[in-house]
């Protein structure tokens, strides 16, 4: 009897593992369902782009979504034949520029700050850190209009120079995730080197940032991206109406003016496929770092 009563327990609980196991992959399955579809439709509009941007046709294909004729006129178009409206290798070299000095500028102020909030103590440091941290709450474009007026008094709008400054001055805001990091170290470290001699200049340079290096890397990529792919605060400062002193941001915006799509749309598409390869490159090369400076940095704050 006893025994009869557990093998029907046994074939009950067999029954109750074999249901959750069906319901589990019927569960994967259908969230993988689920994920493939959305996966299509976000890469619907990354697949237009790049075969419009390959198209013999200029403006925009109403009735077939993969071109009759392939053609590389639309990149030629972009860096060899420029005209007074299309200066795609102009808007180029100044978006490089200005993202190049922005990141260099940036994160000089972001590692400095962040390492004198982590590591240094001082009177008034952690009203800075509430301060800045409340400060941080206010999105940048509601202070757009004061930043214009501030730069036109001092003549640097429709100025390269000026959206340097307009990217970098408040940079040292961003400090949050790279303290957090920088947090991490042991602070046996940093007094190892001053019982050694080293002064606070020595212990950052020698010691914290070749610790830093993920964190490193982190910030750079973030400073270079900001300006890279900005749009309001260039379109803000650079109004003089002159195409060579665009960014790709305004250059490839203007394009689609109603009395330009027709023959624009695909140097456009063109347009913006090539300024996504650096991006793509620099996050393949760097992903690992990267990544961990992302996780590293919100472990403590």
């Amino acid at each position: 009897m006893m025994s009869q009563m557990d093998k029907s327990g046994d074939g009950i609980l067999i029954r109750q593992k074999m249901g959750m196991s069906q319901k589990r992959r019927i569960g994967g399955a259908f969230k993988t369902v689920l994920l493939f579809i959305l996966a299509c439709i976000w890469l619907i509009p990354i697949l237009w782009l790049l075969v419009t941007a390959f198209s013999a046709y200029p403006g925009m294909s109403r009735t077939r979504f993969f071109p009759e004729k392939w053609t590389l006129d639309n990149f030629n178009r972009l860096f060899f034949h420029p005209d007074s409206i299309l200066q795609y290798g102009r808007w180029f070299f100044n978006t490089l520029v200005i993202a190049l000095f922005t990141c260099i500028v940036s994160s000089i102020f972001v590692l400095m700050v962040s390492y004198s909030l982590s590591c240094m103590r001082f009177p008034g440091r952690q009203g800075i850190i509430r301060f800045s941290m409340i400060l941080g709450m206010f999105p940048g474009a509601l202070s757009m209009i004061a930043v214009y007026f501030i730069m036109k008094s001092i003549g640097l709008t429709n100025s390269h120079i000026g959206m340097v400054v307009v990217y970098s001055a408040g940079s040292g805001l961003g400090y949050l995730i790279v303290k957090g990091f920088m947090d991490t170290v042991p602070a046996s470290m940093r007094e190892a080197a001053k019982i050694e001699g080293a002064n606070e200049f020595m212990i950052f340079t020698k010691v914290m940032l070749p610790l830093c290096r993920p964190i490193i890397v982190y910030t750079v990529i973030s400073t270079f991206l900001g300006p890279w792919s900005d749009f309001m605060f260039a379109r803000l400062m650079l109004n003089s109406g002159l195409s060579k002193d665009w960014t790709v941001a305004i250059g490839l915006y203007n394009m689609l003016d109603k009395s330009l799509i027709g023959q624009n749309f695909s140097a456009f598409c063109a347009g913006g496929l090539v300024i996504s390869i650096p991006i793509a490159i620099l996050f393949a090369i760097m992903q690992k770092y990267y990544v961990e400076g992302v996780t590293s940095g919100s472990t403590k704050g």
